[in-house]
């Protein structure tokens, strides 16, 4: 055991250079957690039109079977936590929900979107293979037993005023409901204002509840509020984390990615250009191979040493 803060957490790493294991989560043919190698979670911050979703949705399938990538398609119907009225939120539940569910029937990708209240949890359930609760809203007792009561998988967005050991409070509401099909997925920590810091520690501490482990590489980088009407952020960073993150055992990445970051309608300043996400899933599968397995030899000519940085 390890004390951390004013709790008792089982530790995730202890001082084998192996990983423990943990639940093993389906989402559709991805296995989260256990043995199972590294997933991408990947997909614009919120769907700007159905032609632009479908179009990256392409490109993110074509990418997956090209390189072997276990993945899920995230994209949001709507962006409730908005900083400023008239941000652009996206379609709405009806007609992000008819385009989500486009996405998955013609590219075959299992499906996450975020839900902001019990109401949407039903509707939401129908088409995502994964109902994401909200950072902000990680707390909302009632949303968090009408996701549990889905029966489908709940990724838990830790908040950034959350320490990652109080999570297990999080995890206890869903349990109550019989649902044990839970992820967690690291955000960052509100580091004074407007600003976020990710501390790795957190990975293995939220993997030691026994449930997969998700970084999110670009809201790490997030500035909340940073630029004035709406949040900034420096996407320049998020690779670095995410490589980070890979060689602390997490057991998958998120990241938003746009073809266009600037031109994004939503988190423009972090979101990752898709051009970069080939080389970076290269170093990140080369990464979780040597630490899952604990030896670089099965890496042949995908070997660390091989892959440029991105920078």
């Amino acid at each position: 055991m390890v004390r951390v803060g004013s709790s008792r957490v089982e530790s995730a790493a202890g001082t084998s250079p192996r990983l423990p294991t943990t639940r093993v989560i389906h989402v559709g043919t991805v296995r989260l957690g256990g043995r199972h190698p590294l997933a991408l979670i990947a997909g614009p911050c919120v769907i700007e039109s159905r032609a632009g979703c479908l179009a990256l949705a392409a490109r993110l399938a074509r990418l997956a079977r090209d390189e072997g990538i276990p993945f899920i398609f995230k994209a949001s119907y709507d962006k409730a936590n908005r900083t400023a009225l008239h941000a652009f939120r996206g379609p709405g539940l009806s007609r992000g929900l008819d385009i989500l569910r486009e996405v998955k029937e013609r590219y075959g990708l299992p499906i996450l979107t975020d839900v902001h209240s019990e109401a949407e949890v039903p509707l939401a359930a129908q088409v995502a293979d994964v109902l994401q609760l909200p950072a902000f809203l990680c707390r909302q007792t009632d949303l968090v037993l009408a996701l549990g009561a889905s029966g489908r998988v709940v990724n838990i967005k830790k908040g950034q005023f959350l320490a990652p050991w109080d999570v297990r409070h999080v995890i206890a509401k869903l349990e109550s409901t019989g649902n044990r099909n839970i992820i967690v997925t690291e955000r960052g920590a509100s580091f004074g204002y407007n600003n976020l810091v990710a501390d790795l520690r957190s990975l293995p501490i939220l993997r030691a509840f026994g449930y997969p482990v998700i970084f999110d590489a670009t809201h790490s980088v997030q500035l909340p509020g940073g630029a004035g009407d709406r949040s900034g952020g420096d996407g320049r960073w998020a690779p670095h984390l995410a490589r980070a993150a890979a060689a602390a055992g997490c057991d998958g990445v998120f990241v938003e990615t746009h073809v266009r970051p600037a031109q994004a309608r939503s988190d423009a300043a972090n979101a990752l250009p898709f051009a970069a996400l080939r080389p970076l899933w290269r170093q990140l599968r080369a990464i979780d191979r040597i630490v899952r397995c604990g030896t670089s030899r099965s890496l042949g000519s995908s070997g660390i040493a091989s892959v440029r940085v991105l920078r």
